[in-house]
């Protein structure tokens, strides 16, 4: 047999140590903030370590609007709800927040509180099977753009976070999306733009209702909402959904307050991550006093249970996947 000629074997040799040292976080900055997220994964990932977390017990759970992609200037289900709002029949707009809605009022809507958000999302999220509002909302994801980017809501992704994602499943962690928004909205497209398969995907849960329609049975979207995945609502849609705590528990608001600490306040190695918002130029700058994604209690519970806040800002190298 041959032998390969040295130059070759320095360059194969070369090869795999680029191939091993490859930065799993491209889109991240050096700096505390990614070294301790990279040094939790590799010390629970490895089994000499003291830390180490059998593969069967690695559950990360992120939140996903203000975390996985944008949620400024409002949520974006919220504005497909407002669209298909502006769209509907006039016997559809039956109280004055519809119609409101319909005019693209969102003060009135915000100010009518949940039961006036309620009755916007009725319009769109309920009379319909949730094969077809999937379908639609698929649509018009293929269509609508951000009022302010002009980018299809899809393309305001977080590249970062997408990289956290992949990173973590390279290393043996299951990946769950636990979030407020509805989880039929988010299984129309999460899949595909996370690579987090529909049975990981959290989220809050419309009234449904079984149909025999013509010999066939179809899952019916009703007015109303039977849970809400927010707030105290996520520790329990994870014992619910998982039946263990987190590992790792990636947020951005005060909603996402209580699954952090149920995360992070149990025995064993834990990890707790913020995303702060704080890059007006290349998204938006909001914390304590915002509408939607409000940051004020997070931020005084990430000192006292010592979270990892991500700057954006200042740690992200870029915030969107860059167009090819």
């Amino acid at each position: 047999m041959k032998r390969l000629p040295c130059v070759m074997l320095a360059l194969v040799s070369s090869s795999l140590t680029a191939t091993v040292l490859a930065d799993p976080l491209p889109s991240w900055n050096e700096g505390d903030n990614k070294s301790a997220i990279m040094d939790f994964v590799e010390a629970t990932t490895d089994p000499a370590s003291d830390d180490f977390v059998p593969q069967q017990q690695r559950i990360a759970v992120f939140d996903n609007d203000g975390t996985l992609w944008s949620e400024q200037p409002m949520y974006f289900q919220l504005s497909y709800a407002l669209q298909r709002a502006s769209e509907a029949d006039e016997e559809a707009l039956d109280t004055p927040v519809k119609k409101a809605a319909a005019e693209g009022d969102l003060k009135t809507v915000m100010e009518a509180g949940n039961e006036g958000l309620l009755e916007v999302v009725s319009i769109s999220h309920s009379g319909i099977s949730v094969d077809d509002f999937q379908d639609d909302v698929r649509d018009w994801l293929a269509s609508a753009t951000h009022p302010d980017t002009d980018r299809f809501y899809t393309d305001m992704v977080f590249q970062p976070m997408l990289e956290l994602l992949s990173y973590l499943r390279d290393e043996g962690y299951q990946t769950y999306i636990v979030s407020g928004g509805g989880v039929d909205f988010m299984r129309a497209f999460a899949s595909e733009a996370y690579g987090v398969p529909p049975e990981n995907i959290i989220g809050s849960i419309g009234d449904t209702e079984v149909v025999d329609n013509d010999g066939e049975l179809e899952l019916i979207k009703q007015p109303g909402v039977t849970f809400i995945d927010d707030g105290n609502g996520k520790p329990l849609a994870i014992q619910r959904h998982i039946g263990q705590r987190p590992t790792i528990a990636v947020g951005n608001s005060d909603g996402d307050v209580p699954m952090l600490r149920y995360t992070t306040e149990a025995d064993g190695p834990r990890l707790g991550v913020l995303l702060h918002h704080t890059d007006g130029e290349r998204e938006y700058a909001y914390d304590r006093d915002s509408s939607f994604g409000r940051l004020d209690q997070g931020l005084e519970q990430a000192e006292t249970d010592d979270w990892t806040v991500i700057d954006m800002a200042q740690d992200w190298r870029t915030v969107y996947q860059e167009a090819p």
